[in-house]
């Protein structure tokens, strides 16, 4: 887990931890009635960093996996905080679980067990999920990074169709 100062539970919002290189985004407590305003929650706060289109999506999702593991194997409830750290944005879910067990899976189960995919999901979509034992319970972490975003593709001015130069209704030739 990071050294970061969290605001209160609850709290949100662009603290720092002085040094101007850690900003924590969002700082929350979740249990299984939370997990849905949770993640909308999220997706707000990684738009608002700058993070769009499908990694933030992905991270979305994976960060929604931790937090269903969390509730499910972990105690029933835990803690969200999303870090911006420089061009990284990390999102880590804490819980009090016992999972002695708990290590990255390199494959998923197989398709006829119920469940157990969501520290592969989580891995699949970001890359890089860390697994952190703590004397009273897991940390996962992901990261994302806010580097190399692709831009937004300019949309058309609206206008005629493009020309049909060839006839053919756009048609390639056939060989």
């Amino acid at each position: 887990m990071s050294n970061l100062a969290h605001p209160d539970a609850g709290g949100t919002g662009g603290r720092s931890s002085g040094a101007g290189e850690e900003t924590c985004l969002l700082s929350e407590w979740f249990t299984a009635q939370t997990v849905t305003p949770l993640r909308h929650l999220l997706a707000a706060q990684i738009a608002a960093a700058g993070l769009t289109g499908d990694l933030a999506e992905d991270l979305v999702l994976a960060v929604h996996e931790l937090v269903t593991n969390a509730v499910l194997h972990g105690g029933g409830q835990g803690r969200l905080d999303l870090i911006r750290r420089a061009d990284l944005l990390v999102c880590e879910v804490s819980d009090h679980g016992d999972q002695p067990d708990a290590d990255l899976p390199a494959h998923p189960p197989a398709t006829t067990t119920a469940g157990g995919r969501g520290l592969w999901l989580a891995h699949q979509l970001t890359g890089a999920l860390t697994l952190t034992r703590r004397p009273d319970g897991m940390t996962a972490s992901v990261t994302a990074s806010l580097i190399g975003q692709p831009a937004a593709l300019p949309s058309l001015p609206p206008g005629p169709p493009p020309v049909d130069r060839f006839g053919d209704g756009g048609a390639l030739p056939r060989r």
